[in-house]
């Protein structure tokens, strides 16, 4: 069943903020900066270092935010994901086993899919929202905007090169919100530990807010 609730929150701040920790320190480093910046939505990937304990983490200290998990692949994972604590999850591609899990569990789950073939399957098999992954390299917001005939009424949620540059373009075009990771998180800044620069990026993403 659709979770309309958690979907009109993440429509007023349709902004997440997709963290891949090569430490559990920069992991809740990275978090802390980007909800500083505004933003609310936080996803843990779970090719981060120690997923399941950055989820607990973040949990505790900002109980004010979601948190998620992504790229989960198996069953054991989104188990471990939902034991830990997360409050949305993100897998790259639909499994009918995995969105079952989430939905048994009563966890907004949302899958990748890339056609309109499997973006129907997935929301036909209570999808929270359908993850439109990789973007970019499907010709970005004109691919969007040429599936919302077609799937009308279907939450979509672009990931996987949207940029703050083009992000205005994909919510003109229906996103419902947008992941976003490298946009966001510079490497360099990452490598720096330039918290203040991952901040100041995380308050003009959130200008993209509605108001």
């Amino acid at each position: 069943m659709t979770d309309w609730r958690w979907l009109e929150g993440l429509k007023q701040k349709p902004v997440i903020a997709v963290i891949r920790a090569p430490s559990l320190r920069l992991g809740e480093r990275m978090a802390a900066a980007a909800i500083a910046g505004g933003l609310s939505y936080i996803e843990v990937t779970w090719t981060s270092d120690r997923p399941t304990s950055l989820i607990q983490r973040l949990r505790e200290r900002f109980p004010h935010c979601q948190i998620g998990a992504g790229t989960l692949m198996t069953v054991q994972e989104l188990q471990e994901a939902i034991a830990a604590g997360a409050q949305f999850l993100f897998s790259p591609y639909y499994q009918s086993t995995l969105l079952d899990q989430a939905i048994a569990a009563g966890v907004p789950m949302i899958p990748g899919a890339l056609t309109p073939t499997e973006i129907i399957q997935a929301w036909q098999a209570g999808a929270t929202a359908v993850k439109v992954f990789p973007i970019s390299v499907m010709g970005g917001v004109q691919y969007l905007r040429s599936l919302q005939v077609p799937l009308r009424g279907i939450p979509l949620i672009p990931t996987g090169g949207v940029t703050w540059e083009t992000a205005p373009a994909f919510f003109e075009a229906g996103a419902m919100a947008v992941g976003v990771s490298t946009a966001l998180f510079s490497p360099s800044d990452i490598t720096r530990e330039d918290w203040s620069s991952v901040e100041a990026r995380s308050q003009q993403w959130q200008e993209l807010y509605p108001r």
